[in-house]
């Protein structure tokens, strides 16, 4: 009789989102409550913290912490943050 496996809950933690289009030298780092945003060029690193803002303010409205969001859920949620 074969083992059951017992699968591990995924749960998310947090994004990590690096910039590489930094041609200026600056060191940007960025962290809020579900973020770390490294790097990129200015213009990069306002439109992740944009995202990360906008993200952050559509799973408040709903109520429930990023441990507690379905891991598709935050993927759609993060694609719409991007797509703006």
């Amino acid at each position: 009789m074969a083992k059951k496996v017992k699968r591990e809950e995924v749960q998310l933690v947090g994004f990590i989102g690096v910039g590489l289009d930094n041609e200026d030298g600056h060191r940007r780092l960025t962290q809020n409550e579900n973020f770390l945003l490294v790097g990129g060029s200015a213009e990069t690193h306002e439109k992740m913290q944009n995202a990360s803002i906008y993200f952050n303010e559509r799973l408040e409205e709903r109520g429930k912490p990023l441990q507690e969001t379905e891991p598709q859920e935050a993927i759609d949620l993060l694609r719409e943050a991007l797509d703006r």
